[in-house]
């Protein structure tokens, strides 16, 4: 006859179950112990952890039992669940009567005795399976809830509430806290700031326990292992010398612990800590338990901090196509009609807010061009141009001295930023009574001027400039230039991205290709207007870049002289 163990309302996991009656059914081992005692005159007995007799037509809900005390020549077979120094769950009880009184023989005797051993062997192998398999129920209940979890995509706090909380229900523990390392600006895990381990969920724990500052073990010996993969079961913590803080353990009533890493895809992102106020000695299927809860429970916090991450970018996506939107209205979507000067512009930003600016506005009776650069990408760089833009335009309507316009932008940019803001600048005015193009520079880019000579060769000159970028020194003095434009001349402004294209080899489309660019152009059609010529410049650097990704914000203003 086989002995019958199954779950019949109990309440322990592994180690945890205290007594034979959590893993007992109809009584058949106490049953087959009484049929033995029948055959063999000999006393033979299963008793659970208390040493009171287990009656072999109780049934699974009673908690009765005769209570009887072991003679001190009686033979006790222990039931032990959790390997050698596990918990005793009962026992095995072979009586004292001699072989003679029995009326049954030594060797009998003998073999009354291995029976016994061998009932309490097979009482424990089939607890501890029982054991193992309640903890593989329980992890497949944990691992659903969290899974569920996972797809419904649920809120980081949410989801360690709900992974604390199923631990400690599935390994039947008293108290425990999650543990996440820091984010980083990408809301990665900080795998190298181990030591700022901050606390996430906790259950059972008082408030003294959870503001402390000393960690758990000496020099996070026991965080720094569960990072690395280990399961890290302590049987008593009262006597771990790793521990730091032993009275504060006895005070919080704690006695054993298990911890895991949360580990996804190979990278740590927290521990788990569970504790148990009576001594417990854990087992391997309760280790594997604890590192599956972590793992899982990892995988679902990665998939709520992407989750998160991806509405905060798809927020910020969202306020990047308004400012680019708001950048774009600032740039002139029509120029100007200027007599005896035509004008084109093309701006090509390589992120969704640029750096690079243009404008043509009337400044009076005159022509104002406006071409800059500001330091960086993206939203500041965008803010700084605008700011960039208002303030030269503002100056400029007050003077047609560009040496002072510059150096009044200048003084605004550097009052008003940091030593890590500045812009580059090419401001031109045009004057259509005497064709006289004026010009300063603050730190750009020189023009270049184009001359068809009476051959019909082009030949070209940078228009020269000086002083220094906008916003980096105060006091700086500008110097503005000045000469006639003769009709179909070009001066062609730019900026530095337009130099700054790759190919697939690494290298830079640079100035002398621009200006061949701007050159066979002309030489391709002399008469060609402002428009044209742009776009054939451009033609000319998408051929050089092919597929390879823009670099930089391009800009490009043409002006022809007519």
């Amino acid at each position: 006859m086989s002995p019958h163990f199954g779950v019949s309302g109990a309440t322990g996991t592994g180690a945890s179950g205290g007594s034979l009656r959590d893993y007992w059914t109809d009584g058949s081992v106490a049953r087959l112990c009484a049929t033995l005692s029948e055959l063999t005159g000999v006393r033979i007995e299963l008793r659970d952890e208390r040493g009171i007799v287990l009656d072999p037509d109780q049934s699974a809900e009673f908690f009765g039992g005769r209570i009887e005390p072991i003679d001190s020549s009686a033979t006790v077979f222990p039931v032990r669940i959790g390997g050698d120094n596990g918990t005793v769950i009962g026992s095995v009880v072979i009586g004292s009567e001699r072989g003679e009184d029995a009326g049954i023989g030594v060797e009998t005797n003998v073999l009354i005795h291995q029976l016994g051993e061998l009932i309490s062997t097979m009482a424990k192998e089939m607890c501890t399976d029982l054991s193992e398999l309640r903890v593989r129920v329980k992890e497949i209940e944990v691992l659903y809830r969290l899974n569920a979890l996972l797809v419904a995509g649920g809120r980081v706090n949410e989801t360690l509430e709900l992974a604390l909380d199923s631990a400690l229900d599935a390994l039947n523990l008293d108290a425990g806290a999650i543990m996440l390392l820091p984010e980083d600006s990408e809301g990665l895990s900080r795998t190298d700031m181990e030591d700022e381990l901050e606390r996430s969920a906790s259950v059972g724990l008082s408030k003294e326990w959870l503001s402390s500052p000393l960690p758990l073990s000496e020099g996070r010996e026991i965080d720094r292992a569960s990072l690395d993969g280990k399961v890290i079961m302590i049987q008593d913590l009262h006597s771990d010398e790793r521990i730091l803080a032993s009275d504060q353990v006895i005070r919080e009533g704690l006695k054993s612990f298990i911890g895991a890493g949360m580990v996804f895809d190979g990278r740590p992102i927290g521990v788990i800590r569970l504790y148990s106020r009576t001594e417990r000695v854990f087992t391997g299927a309760e280790s594997r338990l604890i590192r599956s809860i972590g793992q899982s429970a990892a995988m679902a916090v990665e998939q709520a901090r992407l989750i998160k991450m991806k509405a905060r970018e798809r927020r910020t996506q969202r306020s990047l196509k308004i400012a680019a939107t708001v950048q774009k209205r600032m740039m002139p979507d029509r120029l100007p009609t200027v007599e005896n000067l035509d004008i084109a512009a093309r701006f090509r930003p390589s992120f969704q807010i640029a750096g690079d600016f243009y404008d043509v506005f009337e400044v009076r009776d005159k022509i104002g061009i406006m071409l800059g650069d500001v330091v960086g990408k993206g939203i500041v760089a965008g803010l700084l141009m605008s700011a960039v833009r208002a303030t030269l335009r503002a100056y400029a309507e007050l003077s047609d001295d560009l040496s002072k316009v510059m150096e009044r932008t200048n003084e605004a940019i550097h009052r008003d930023t940091t030593v890590a803001e500045f812009a580059t600048i090419w401001y031109g005015l045009f004057d259509p009574e005497t064709n006289e193009l004026s010009w300063v520079t603050a730190g750009h880019e020189p023009a270049v001027l184009l001359t068809q000579s009476d051959d019909g060769k082009w030949s070209y000159e940078m228009l020269k400039g000086e002083g220094l970028v906008a916003g980096v020194q105060d006091n700086e003095e500008y110097v503005m230039e000045r000469m006639v434009l003769s009709p179909g001349q070009v001066v062609i402004a730019y900026t530095d991205g337009m130099m700054d294209a790759v190919d697939f080899d690494g290298e830079r489309f640079g100035r002398p290709r621009l200006i061949k660019a701007m050159l066979d152009s002309l030489e391709e059609s002399p008469e060609a207007d402002a428009e044209w010529i742009t776009e054939r410049i451009f033609w000319h650097l998408r051929q050089f870049r092919g597929l390879q990704k823009q670099a930089d914000d391009e800009t490009l203003v043409v002006m022809r002289a007519r």
